[in-house]
């Protein structure tokens, strides 16, 4: 376990996320056995509350989207498990929706701490709406957090984990706004005569603004709308 995590509950991008055994409302789940699965572990202030019950459901219609993208969704807060149980089983009996991902009991807030869900300035016992995008090495990749009143935008999830697994498949980065199977950039060359080289494919395939942002083509459109077309760079230019 790292220290700094031990003793303040700061988890980074980059870092492992801290495995966990837990009760949850489909049985006791341990995170290391997510391992080859993205994973999108989010907390909740508490359940049988409106915002909460709105993002639970979001998430439920949604689920089909995040498996297509290797992906599960697990979610956590401080109330008990029969409370979870209760929670869903209304939701489901008032809407239909069965919850298909596990909701963890955190009742001694150990995972809420570890991974600084909790925001004391906030709340000493609720948990703020956090969203931890982990890979499939277990690697923390993106972290986003929400406060008690605001609800989560589902489709920026979604679209942070197609930016993340297009940026690792095609070796580049996203540019703003960008959406899945958009053009991506191209990493910057490190000399000069790289810069100049980069400079005369911009003019010849008119795919750039100058040699530190430039642009190509995904080597995979990775998208969780799988009737998604890719977006190209004009091919007459961009041979």
């Amino acid at each position: 376990m790292d220290y700094e995590i031990m003793m303040n509950g700061t988890v980074r991008i980059g870092q492992h996320a801290p495995d966990f055994e837990a009760t949850s409302t489909m049985g006791n789940i341990c995170l290391n056995d997510y391992k080859g699965k993205w994973v999108v572990l989010f907390s909740h202030p508490g359940d049988f509350t409106p915002v909460c019950t709105t993002e639970m459901i979001a998430f439920s219609k949604a689920n089909t989207y995040f498996e297509r993208l290797n992906t599960c969704l697990i979610g956590l807060s401080v109330d008990s498990n029969p409370a979870h149980l209760a929670w869903v089983y209304d939701i489901y009996c008032k809407t239909g929706i069965a919850i298909p991902f596990p909701i963890i009991a955190d009742r001694n807030g150990s995972i809420a701490r570890k991974y600084g869900m909790i925001s004391n300035d906030v709340s000493t016992t609720e948990t703020v709406r956090n969203v931890f995008i982990i890979d499939d090495k277990g690697i923390v990749r993106l972290i986003l957090v929400y406060p008690l009143n605001i609800g989560r935008c589902i489709p920026e999830i979604l679209r942070c984990i197609e930016a993340l697994q297009t940026s690792d498949e095609s070796h580049g980065s996203t540019p703003a706004n960008w959406v899945p199977c958009e053009p991506i950039i191209v990493a910057p060359p490190t000399t000069f005569a790289g810069i100049q080289k980069r400079n005369e494919e911009i003019t010849k395939n008119r795919n750039g603004m100058s040699w530190y942002l430039s642009f190509k083509n995904p080597d995979k459109c990775i998208s969780a709308d799988t009737e998604q077309s890719c977006r190209k760079l004009d091919d007459g230019k961009n041979k």
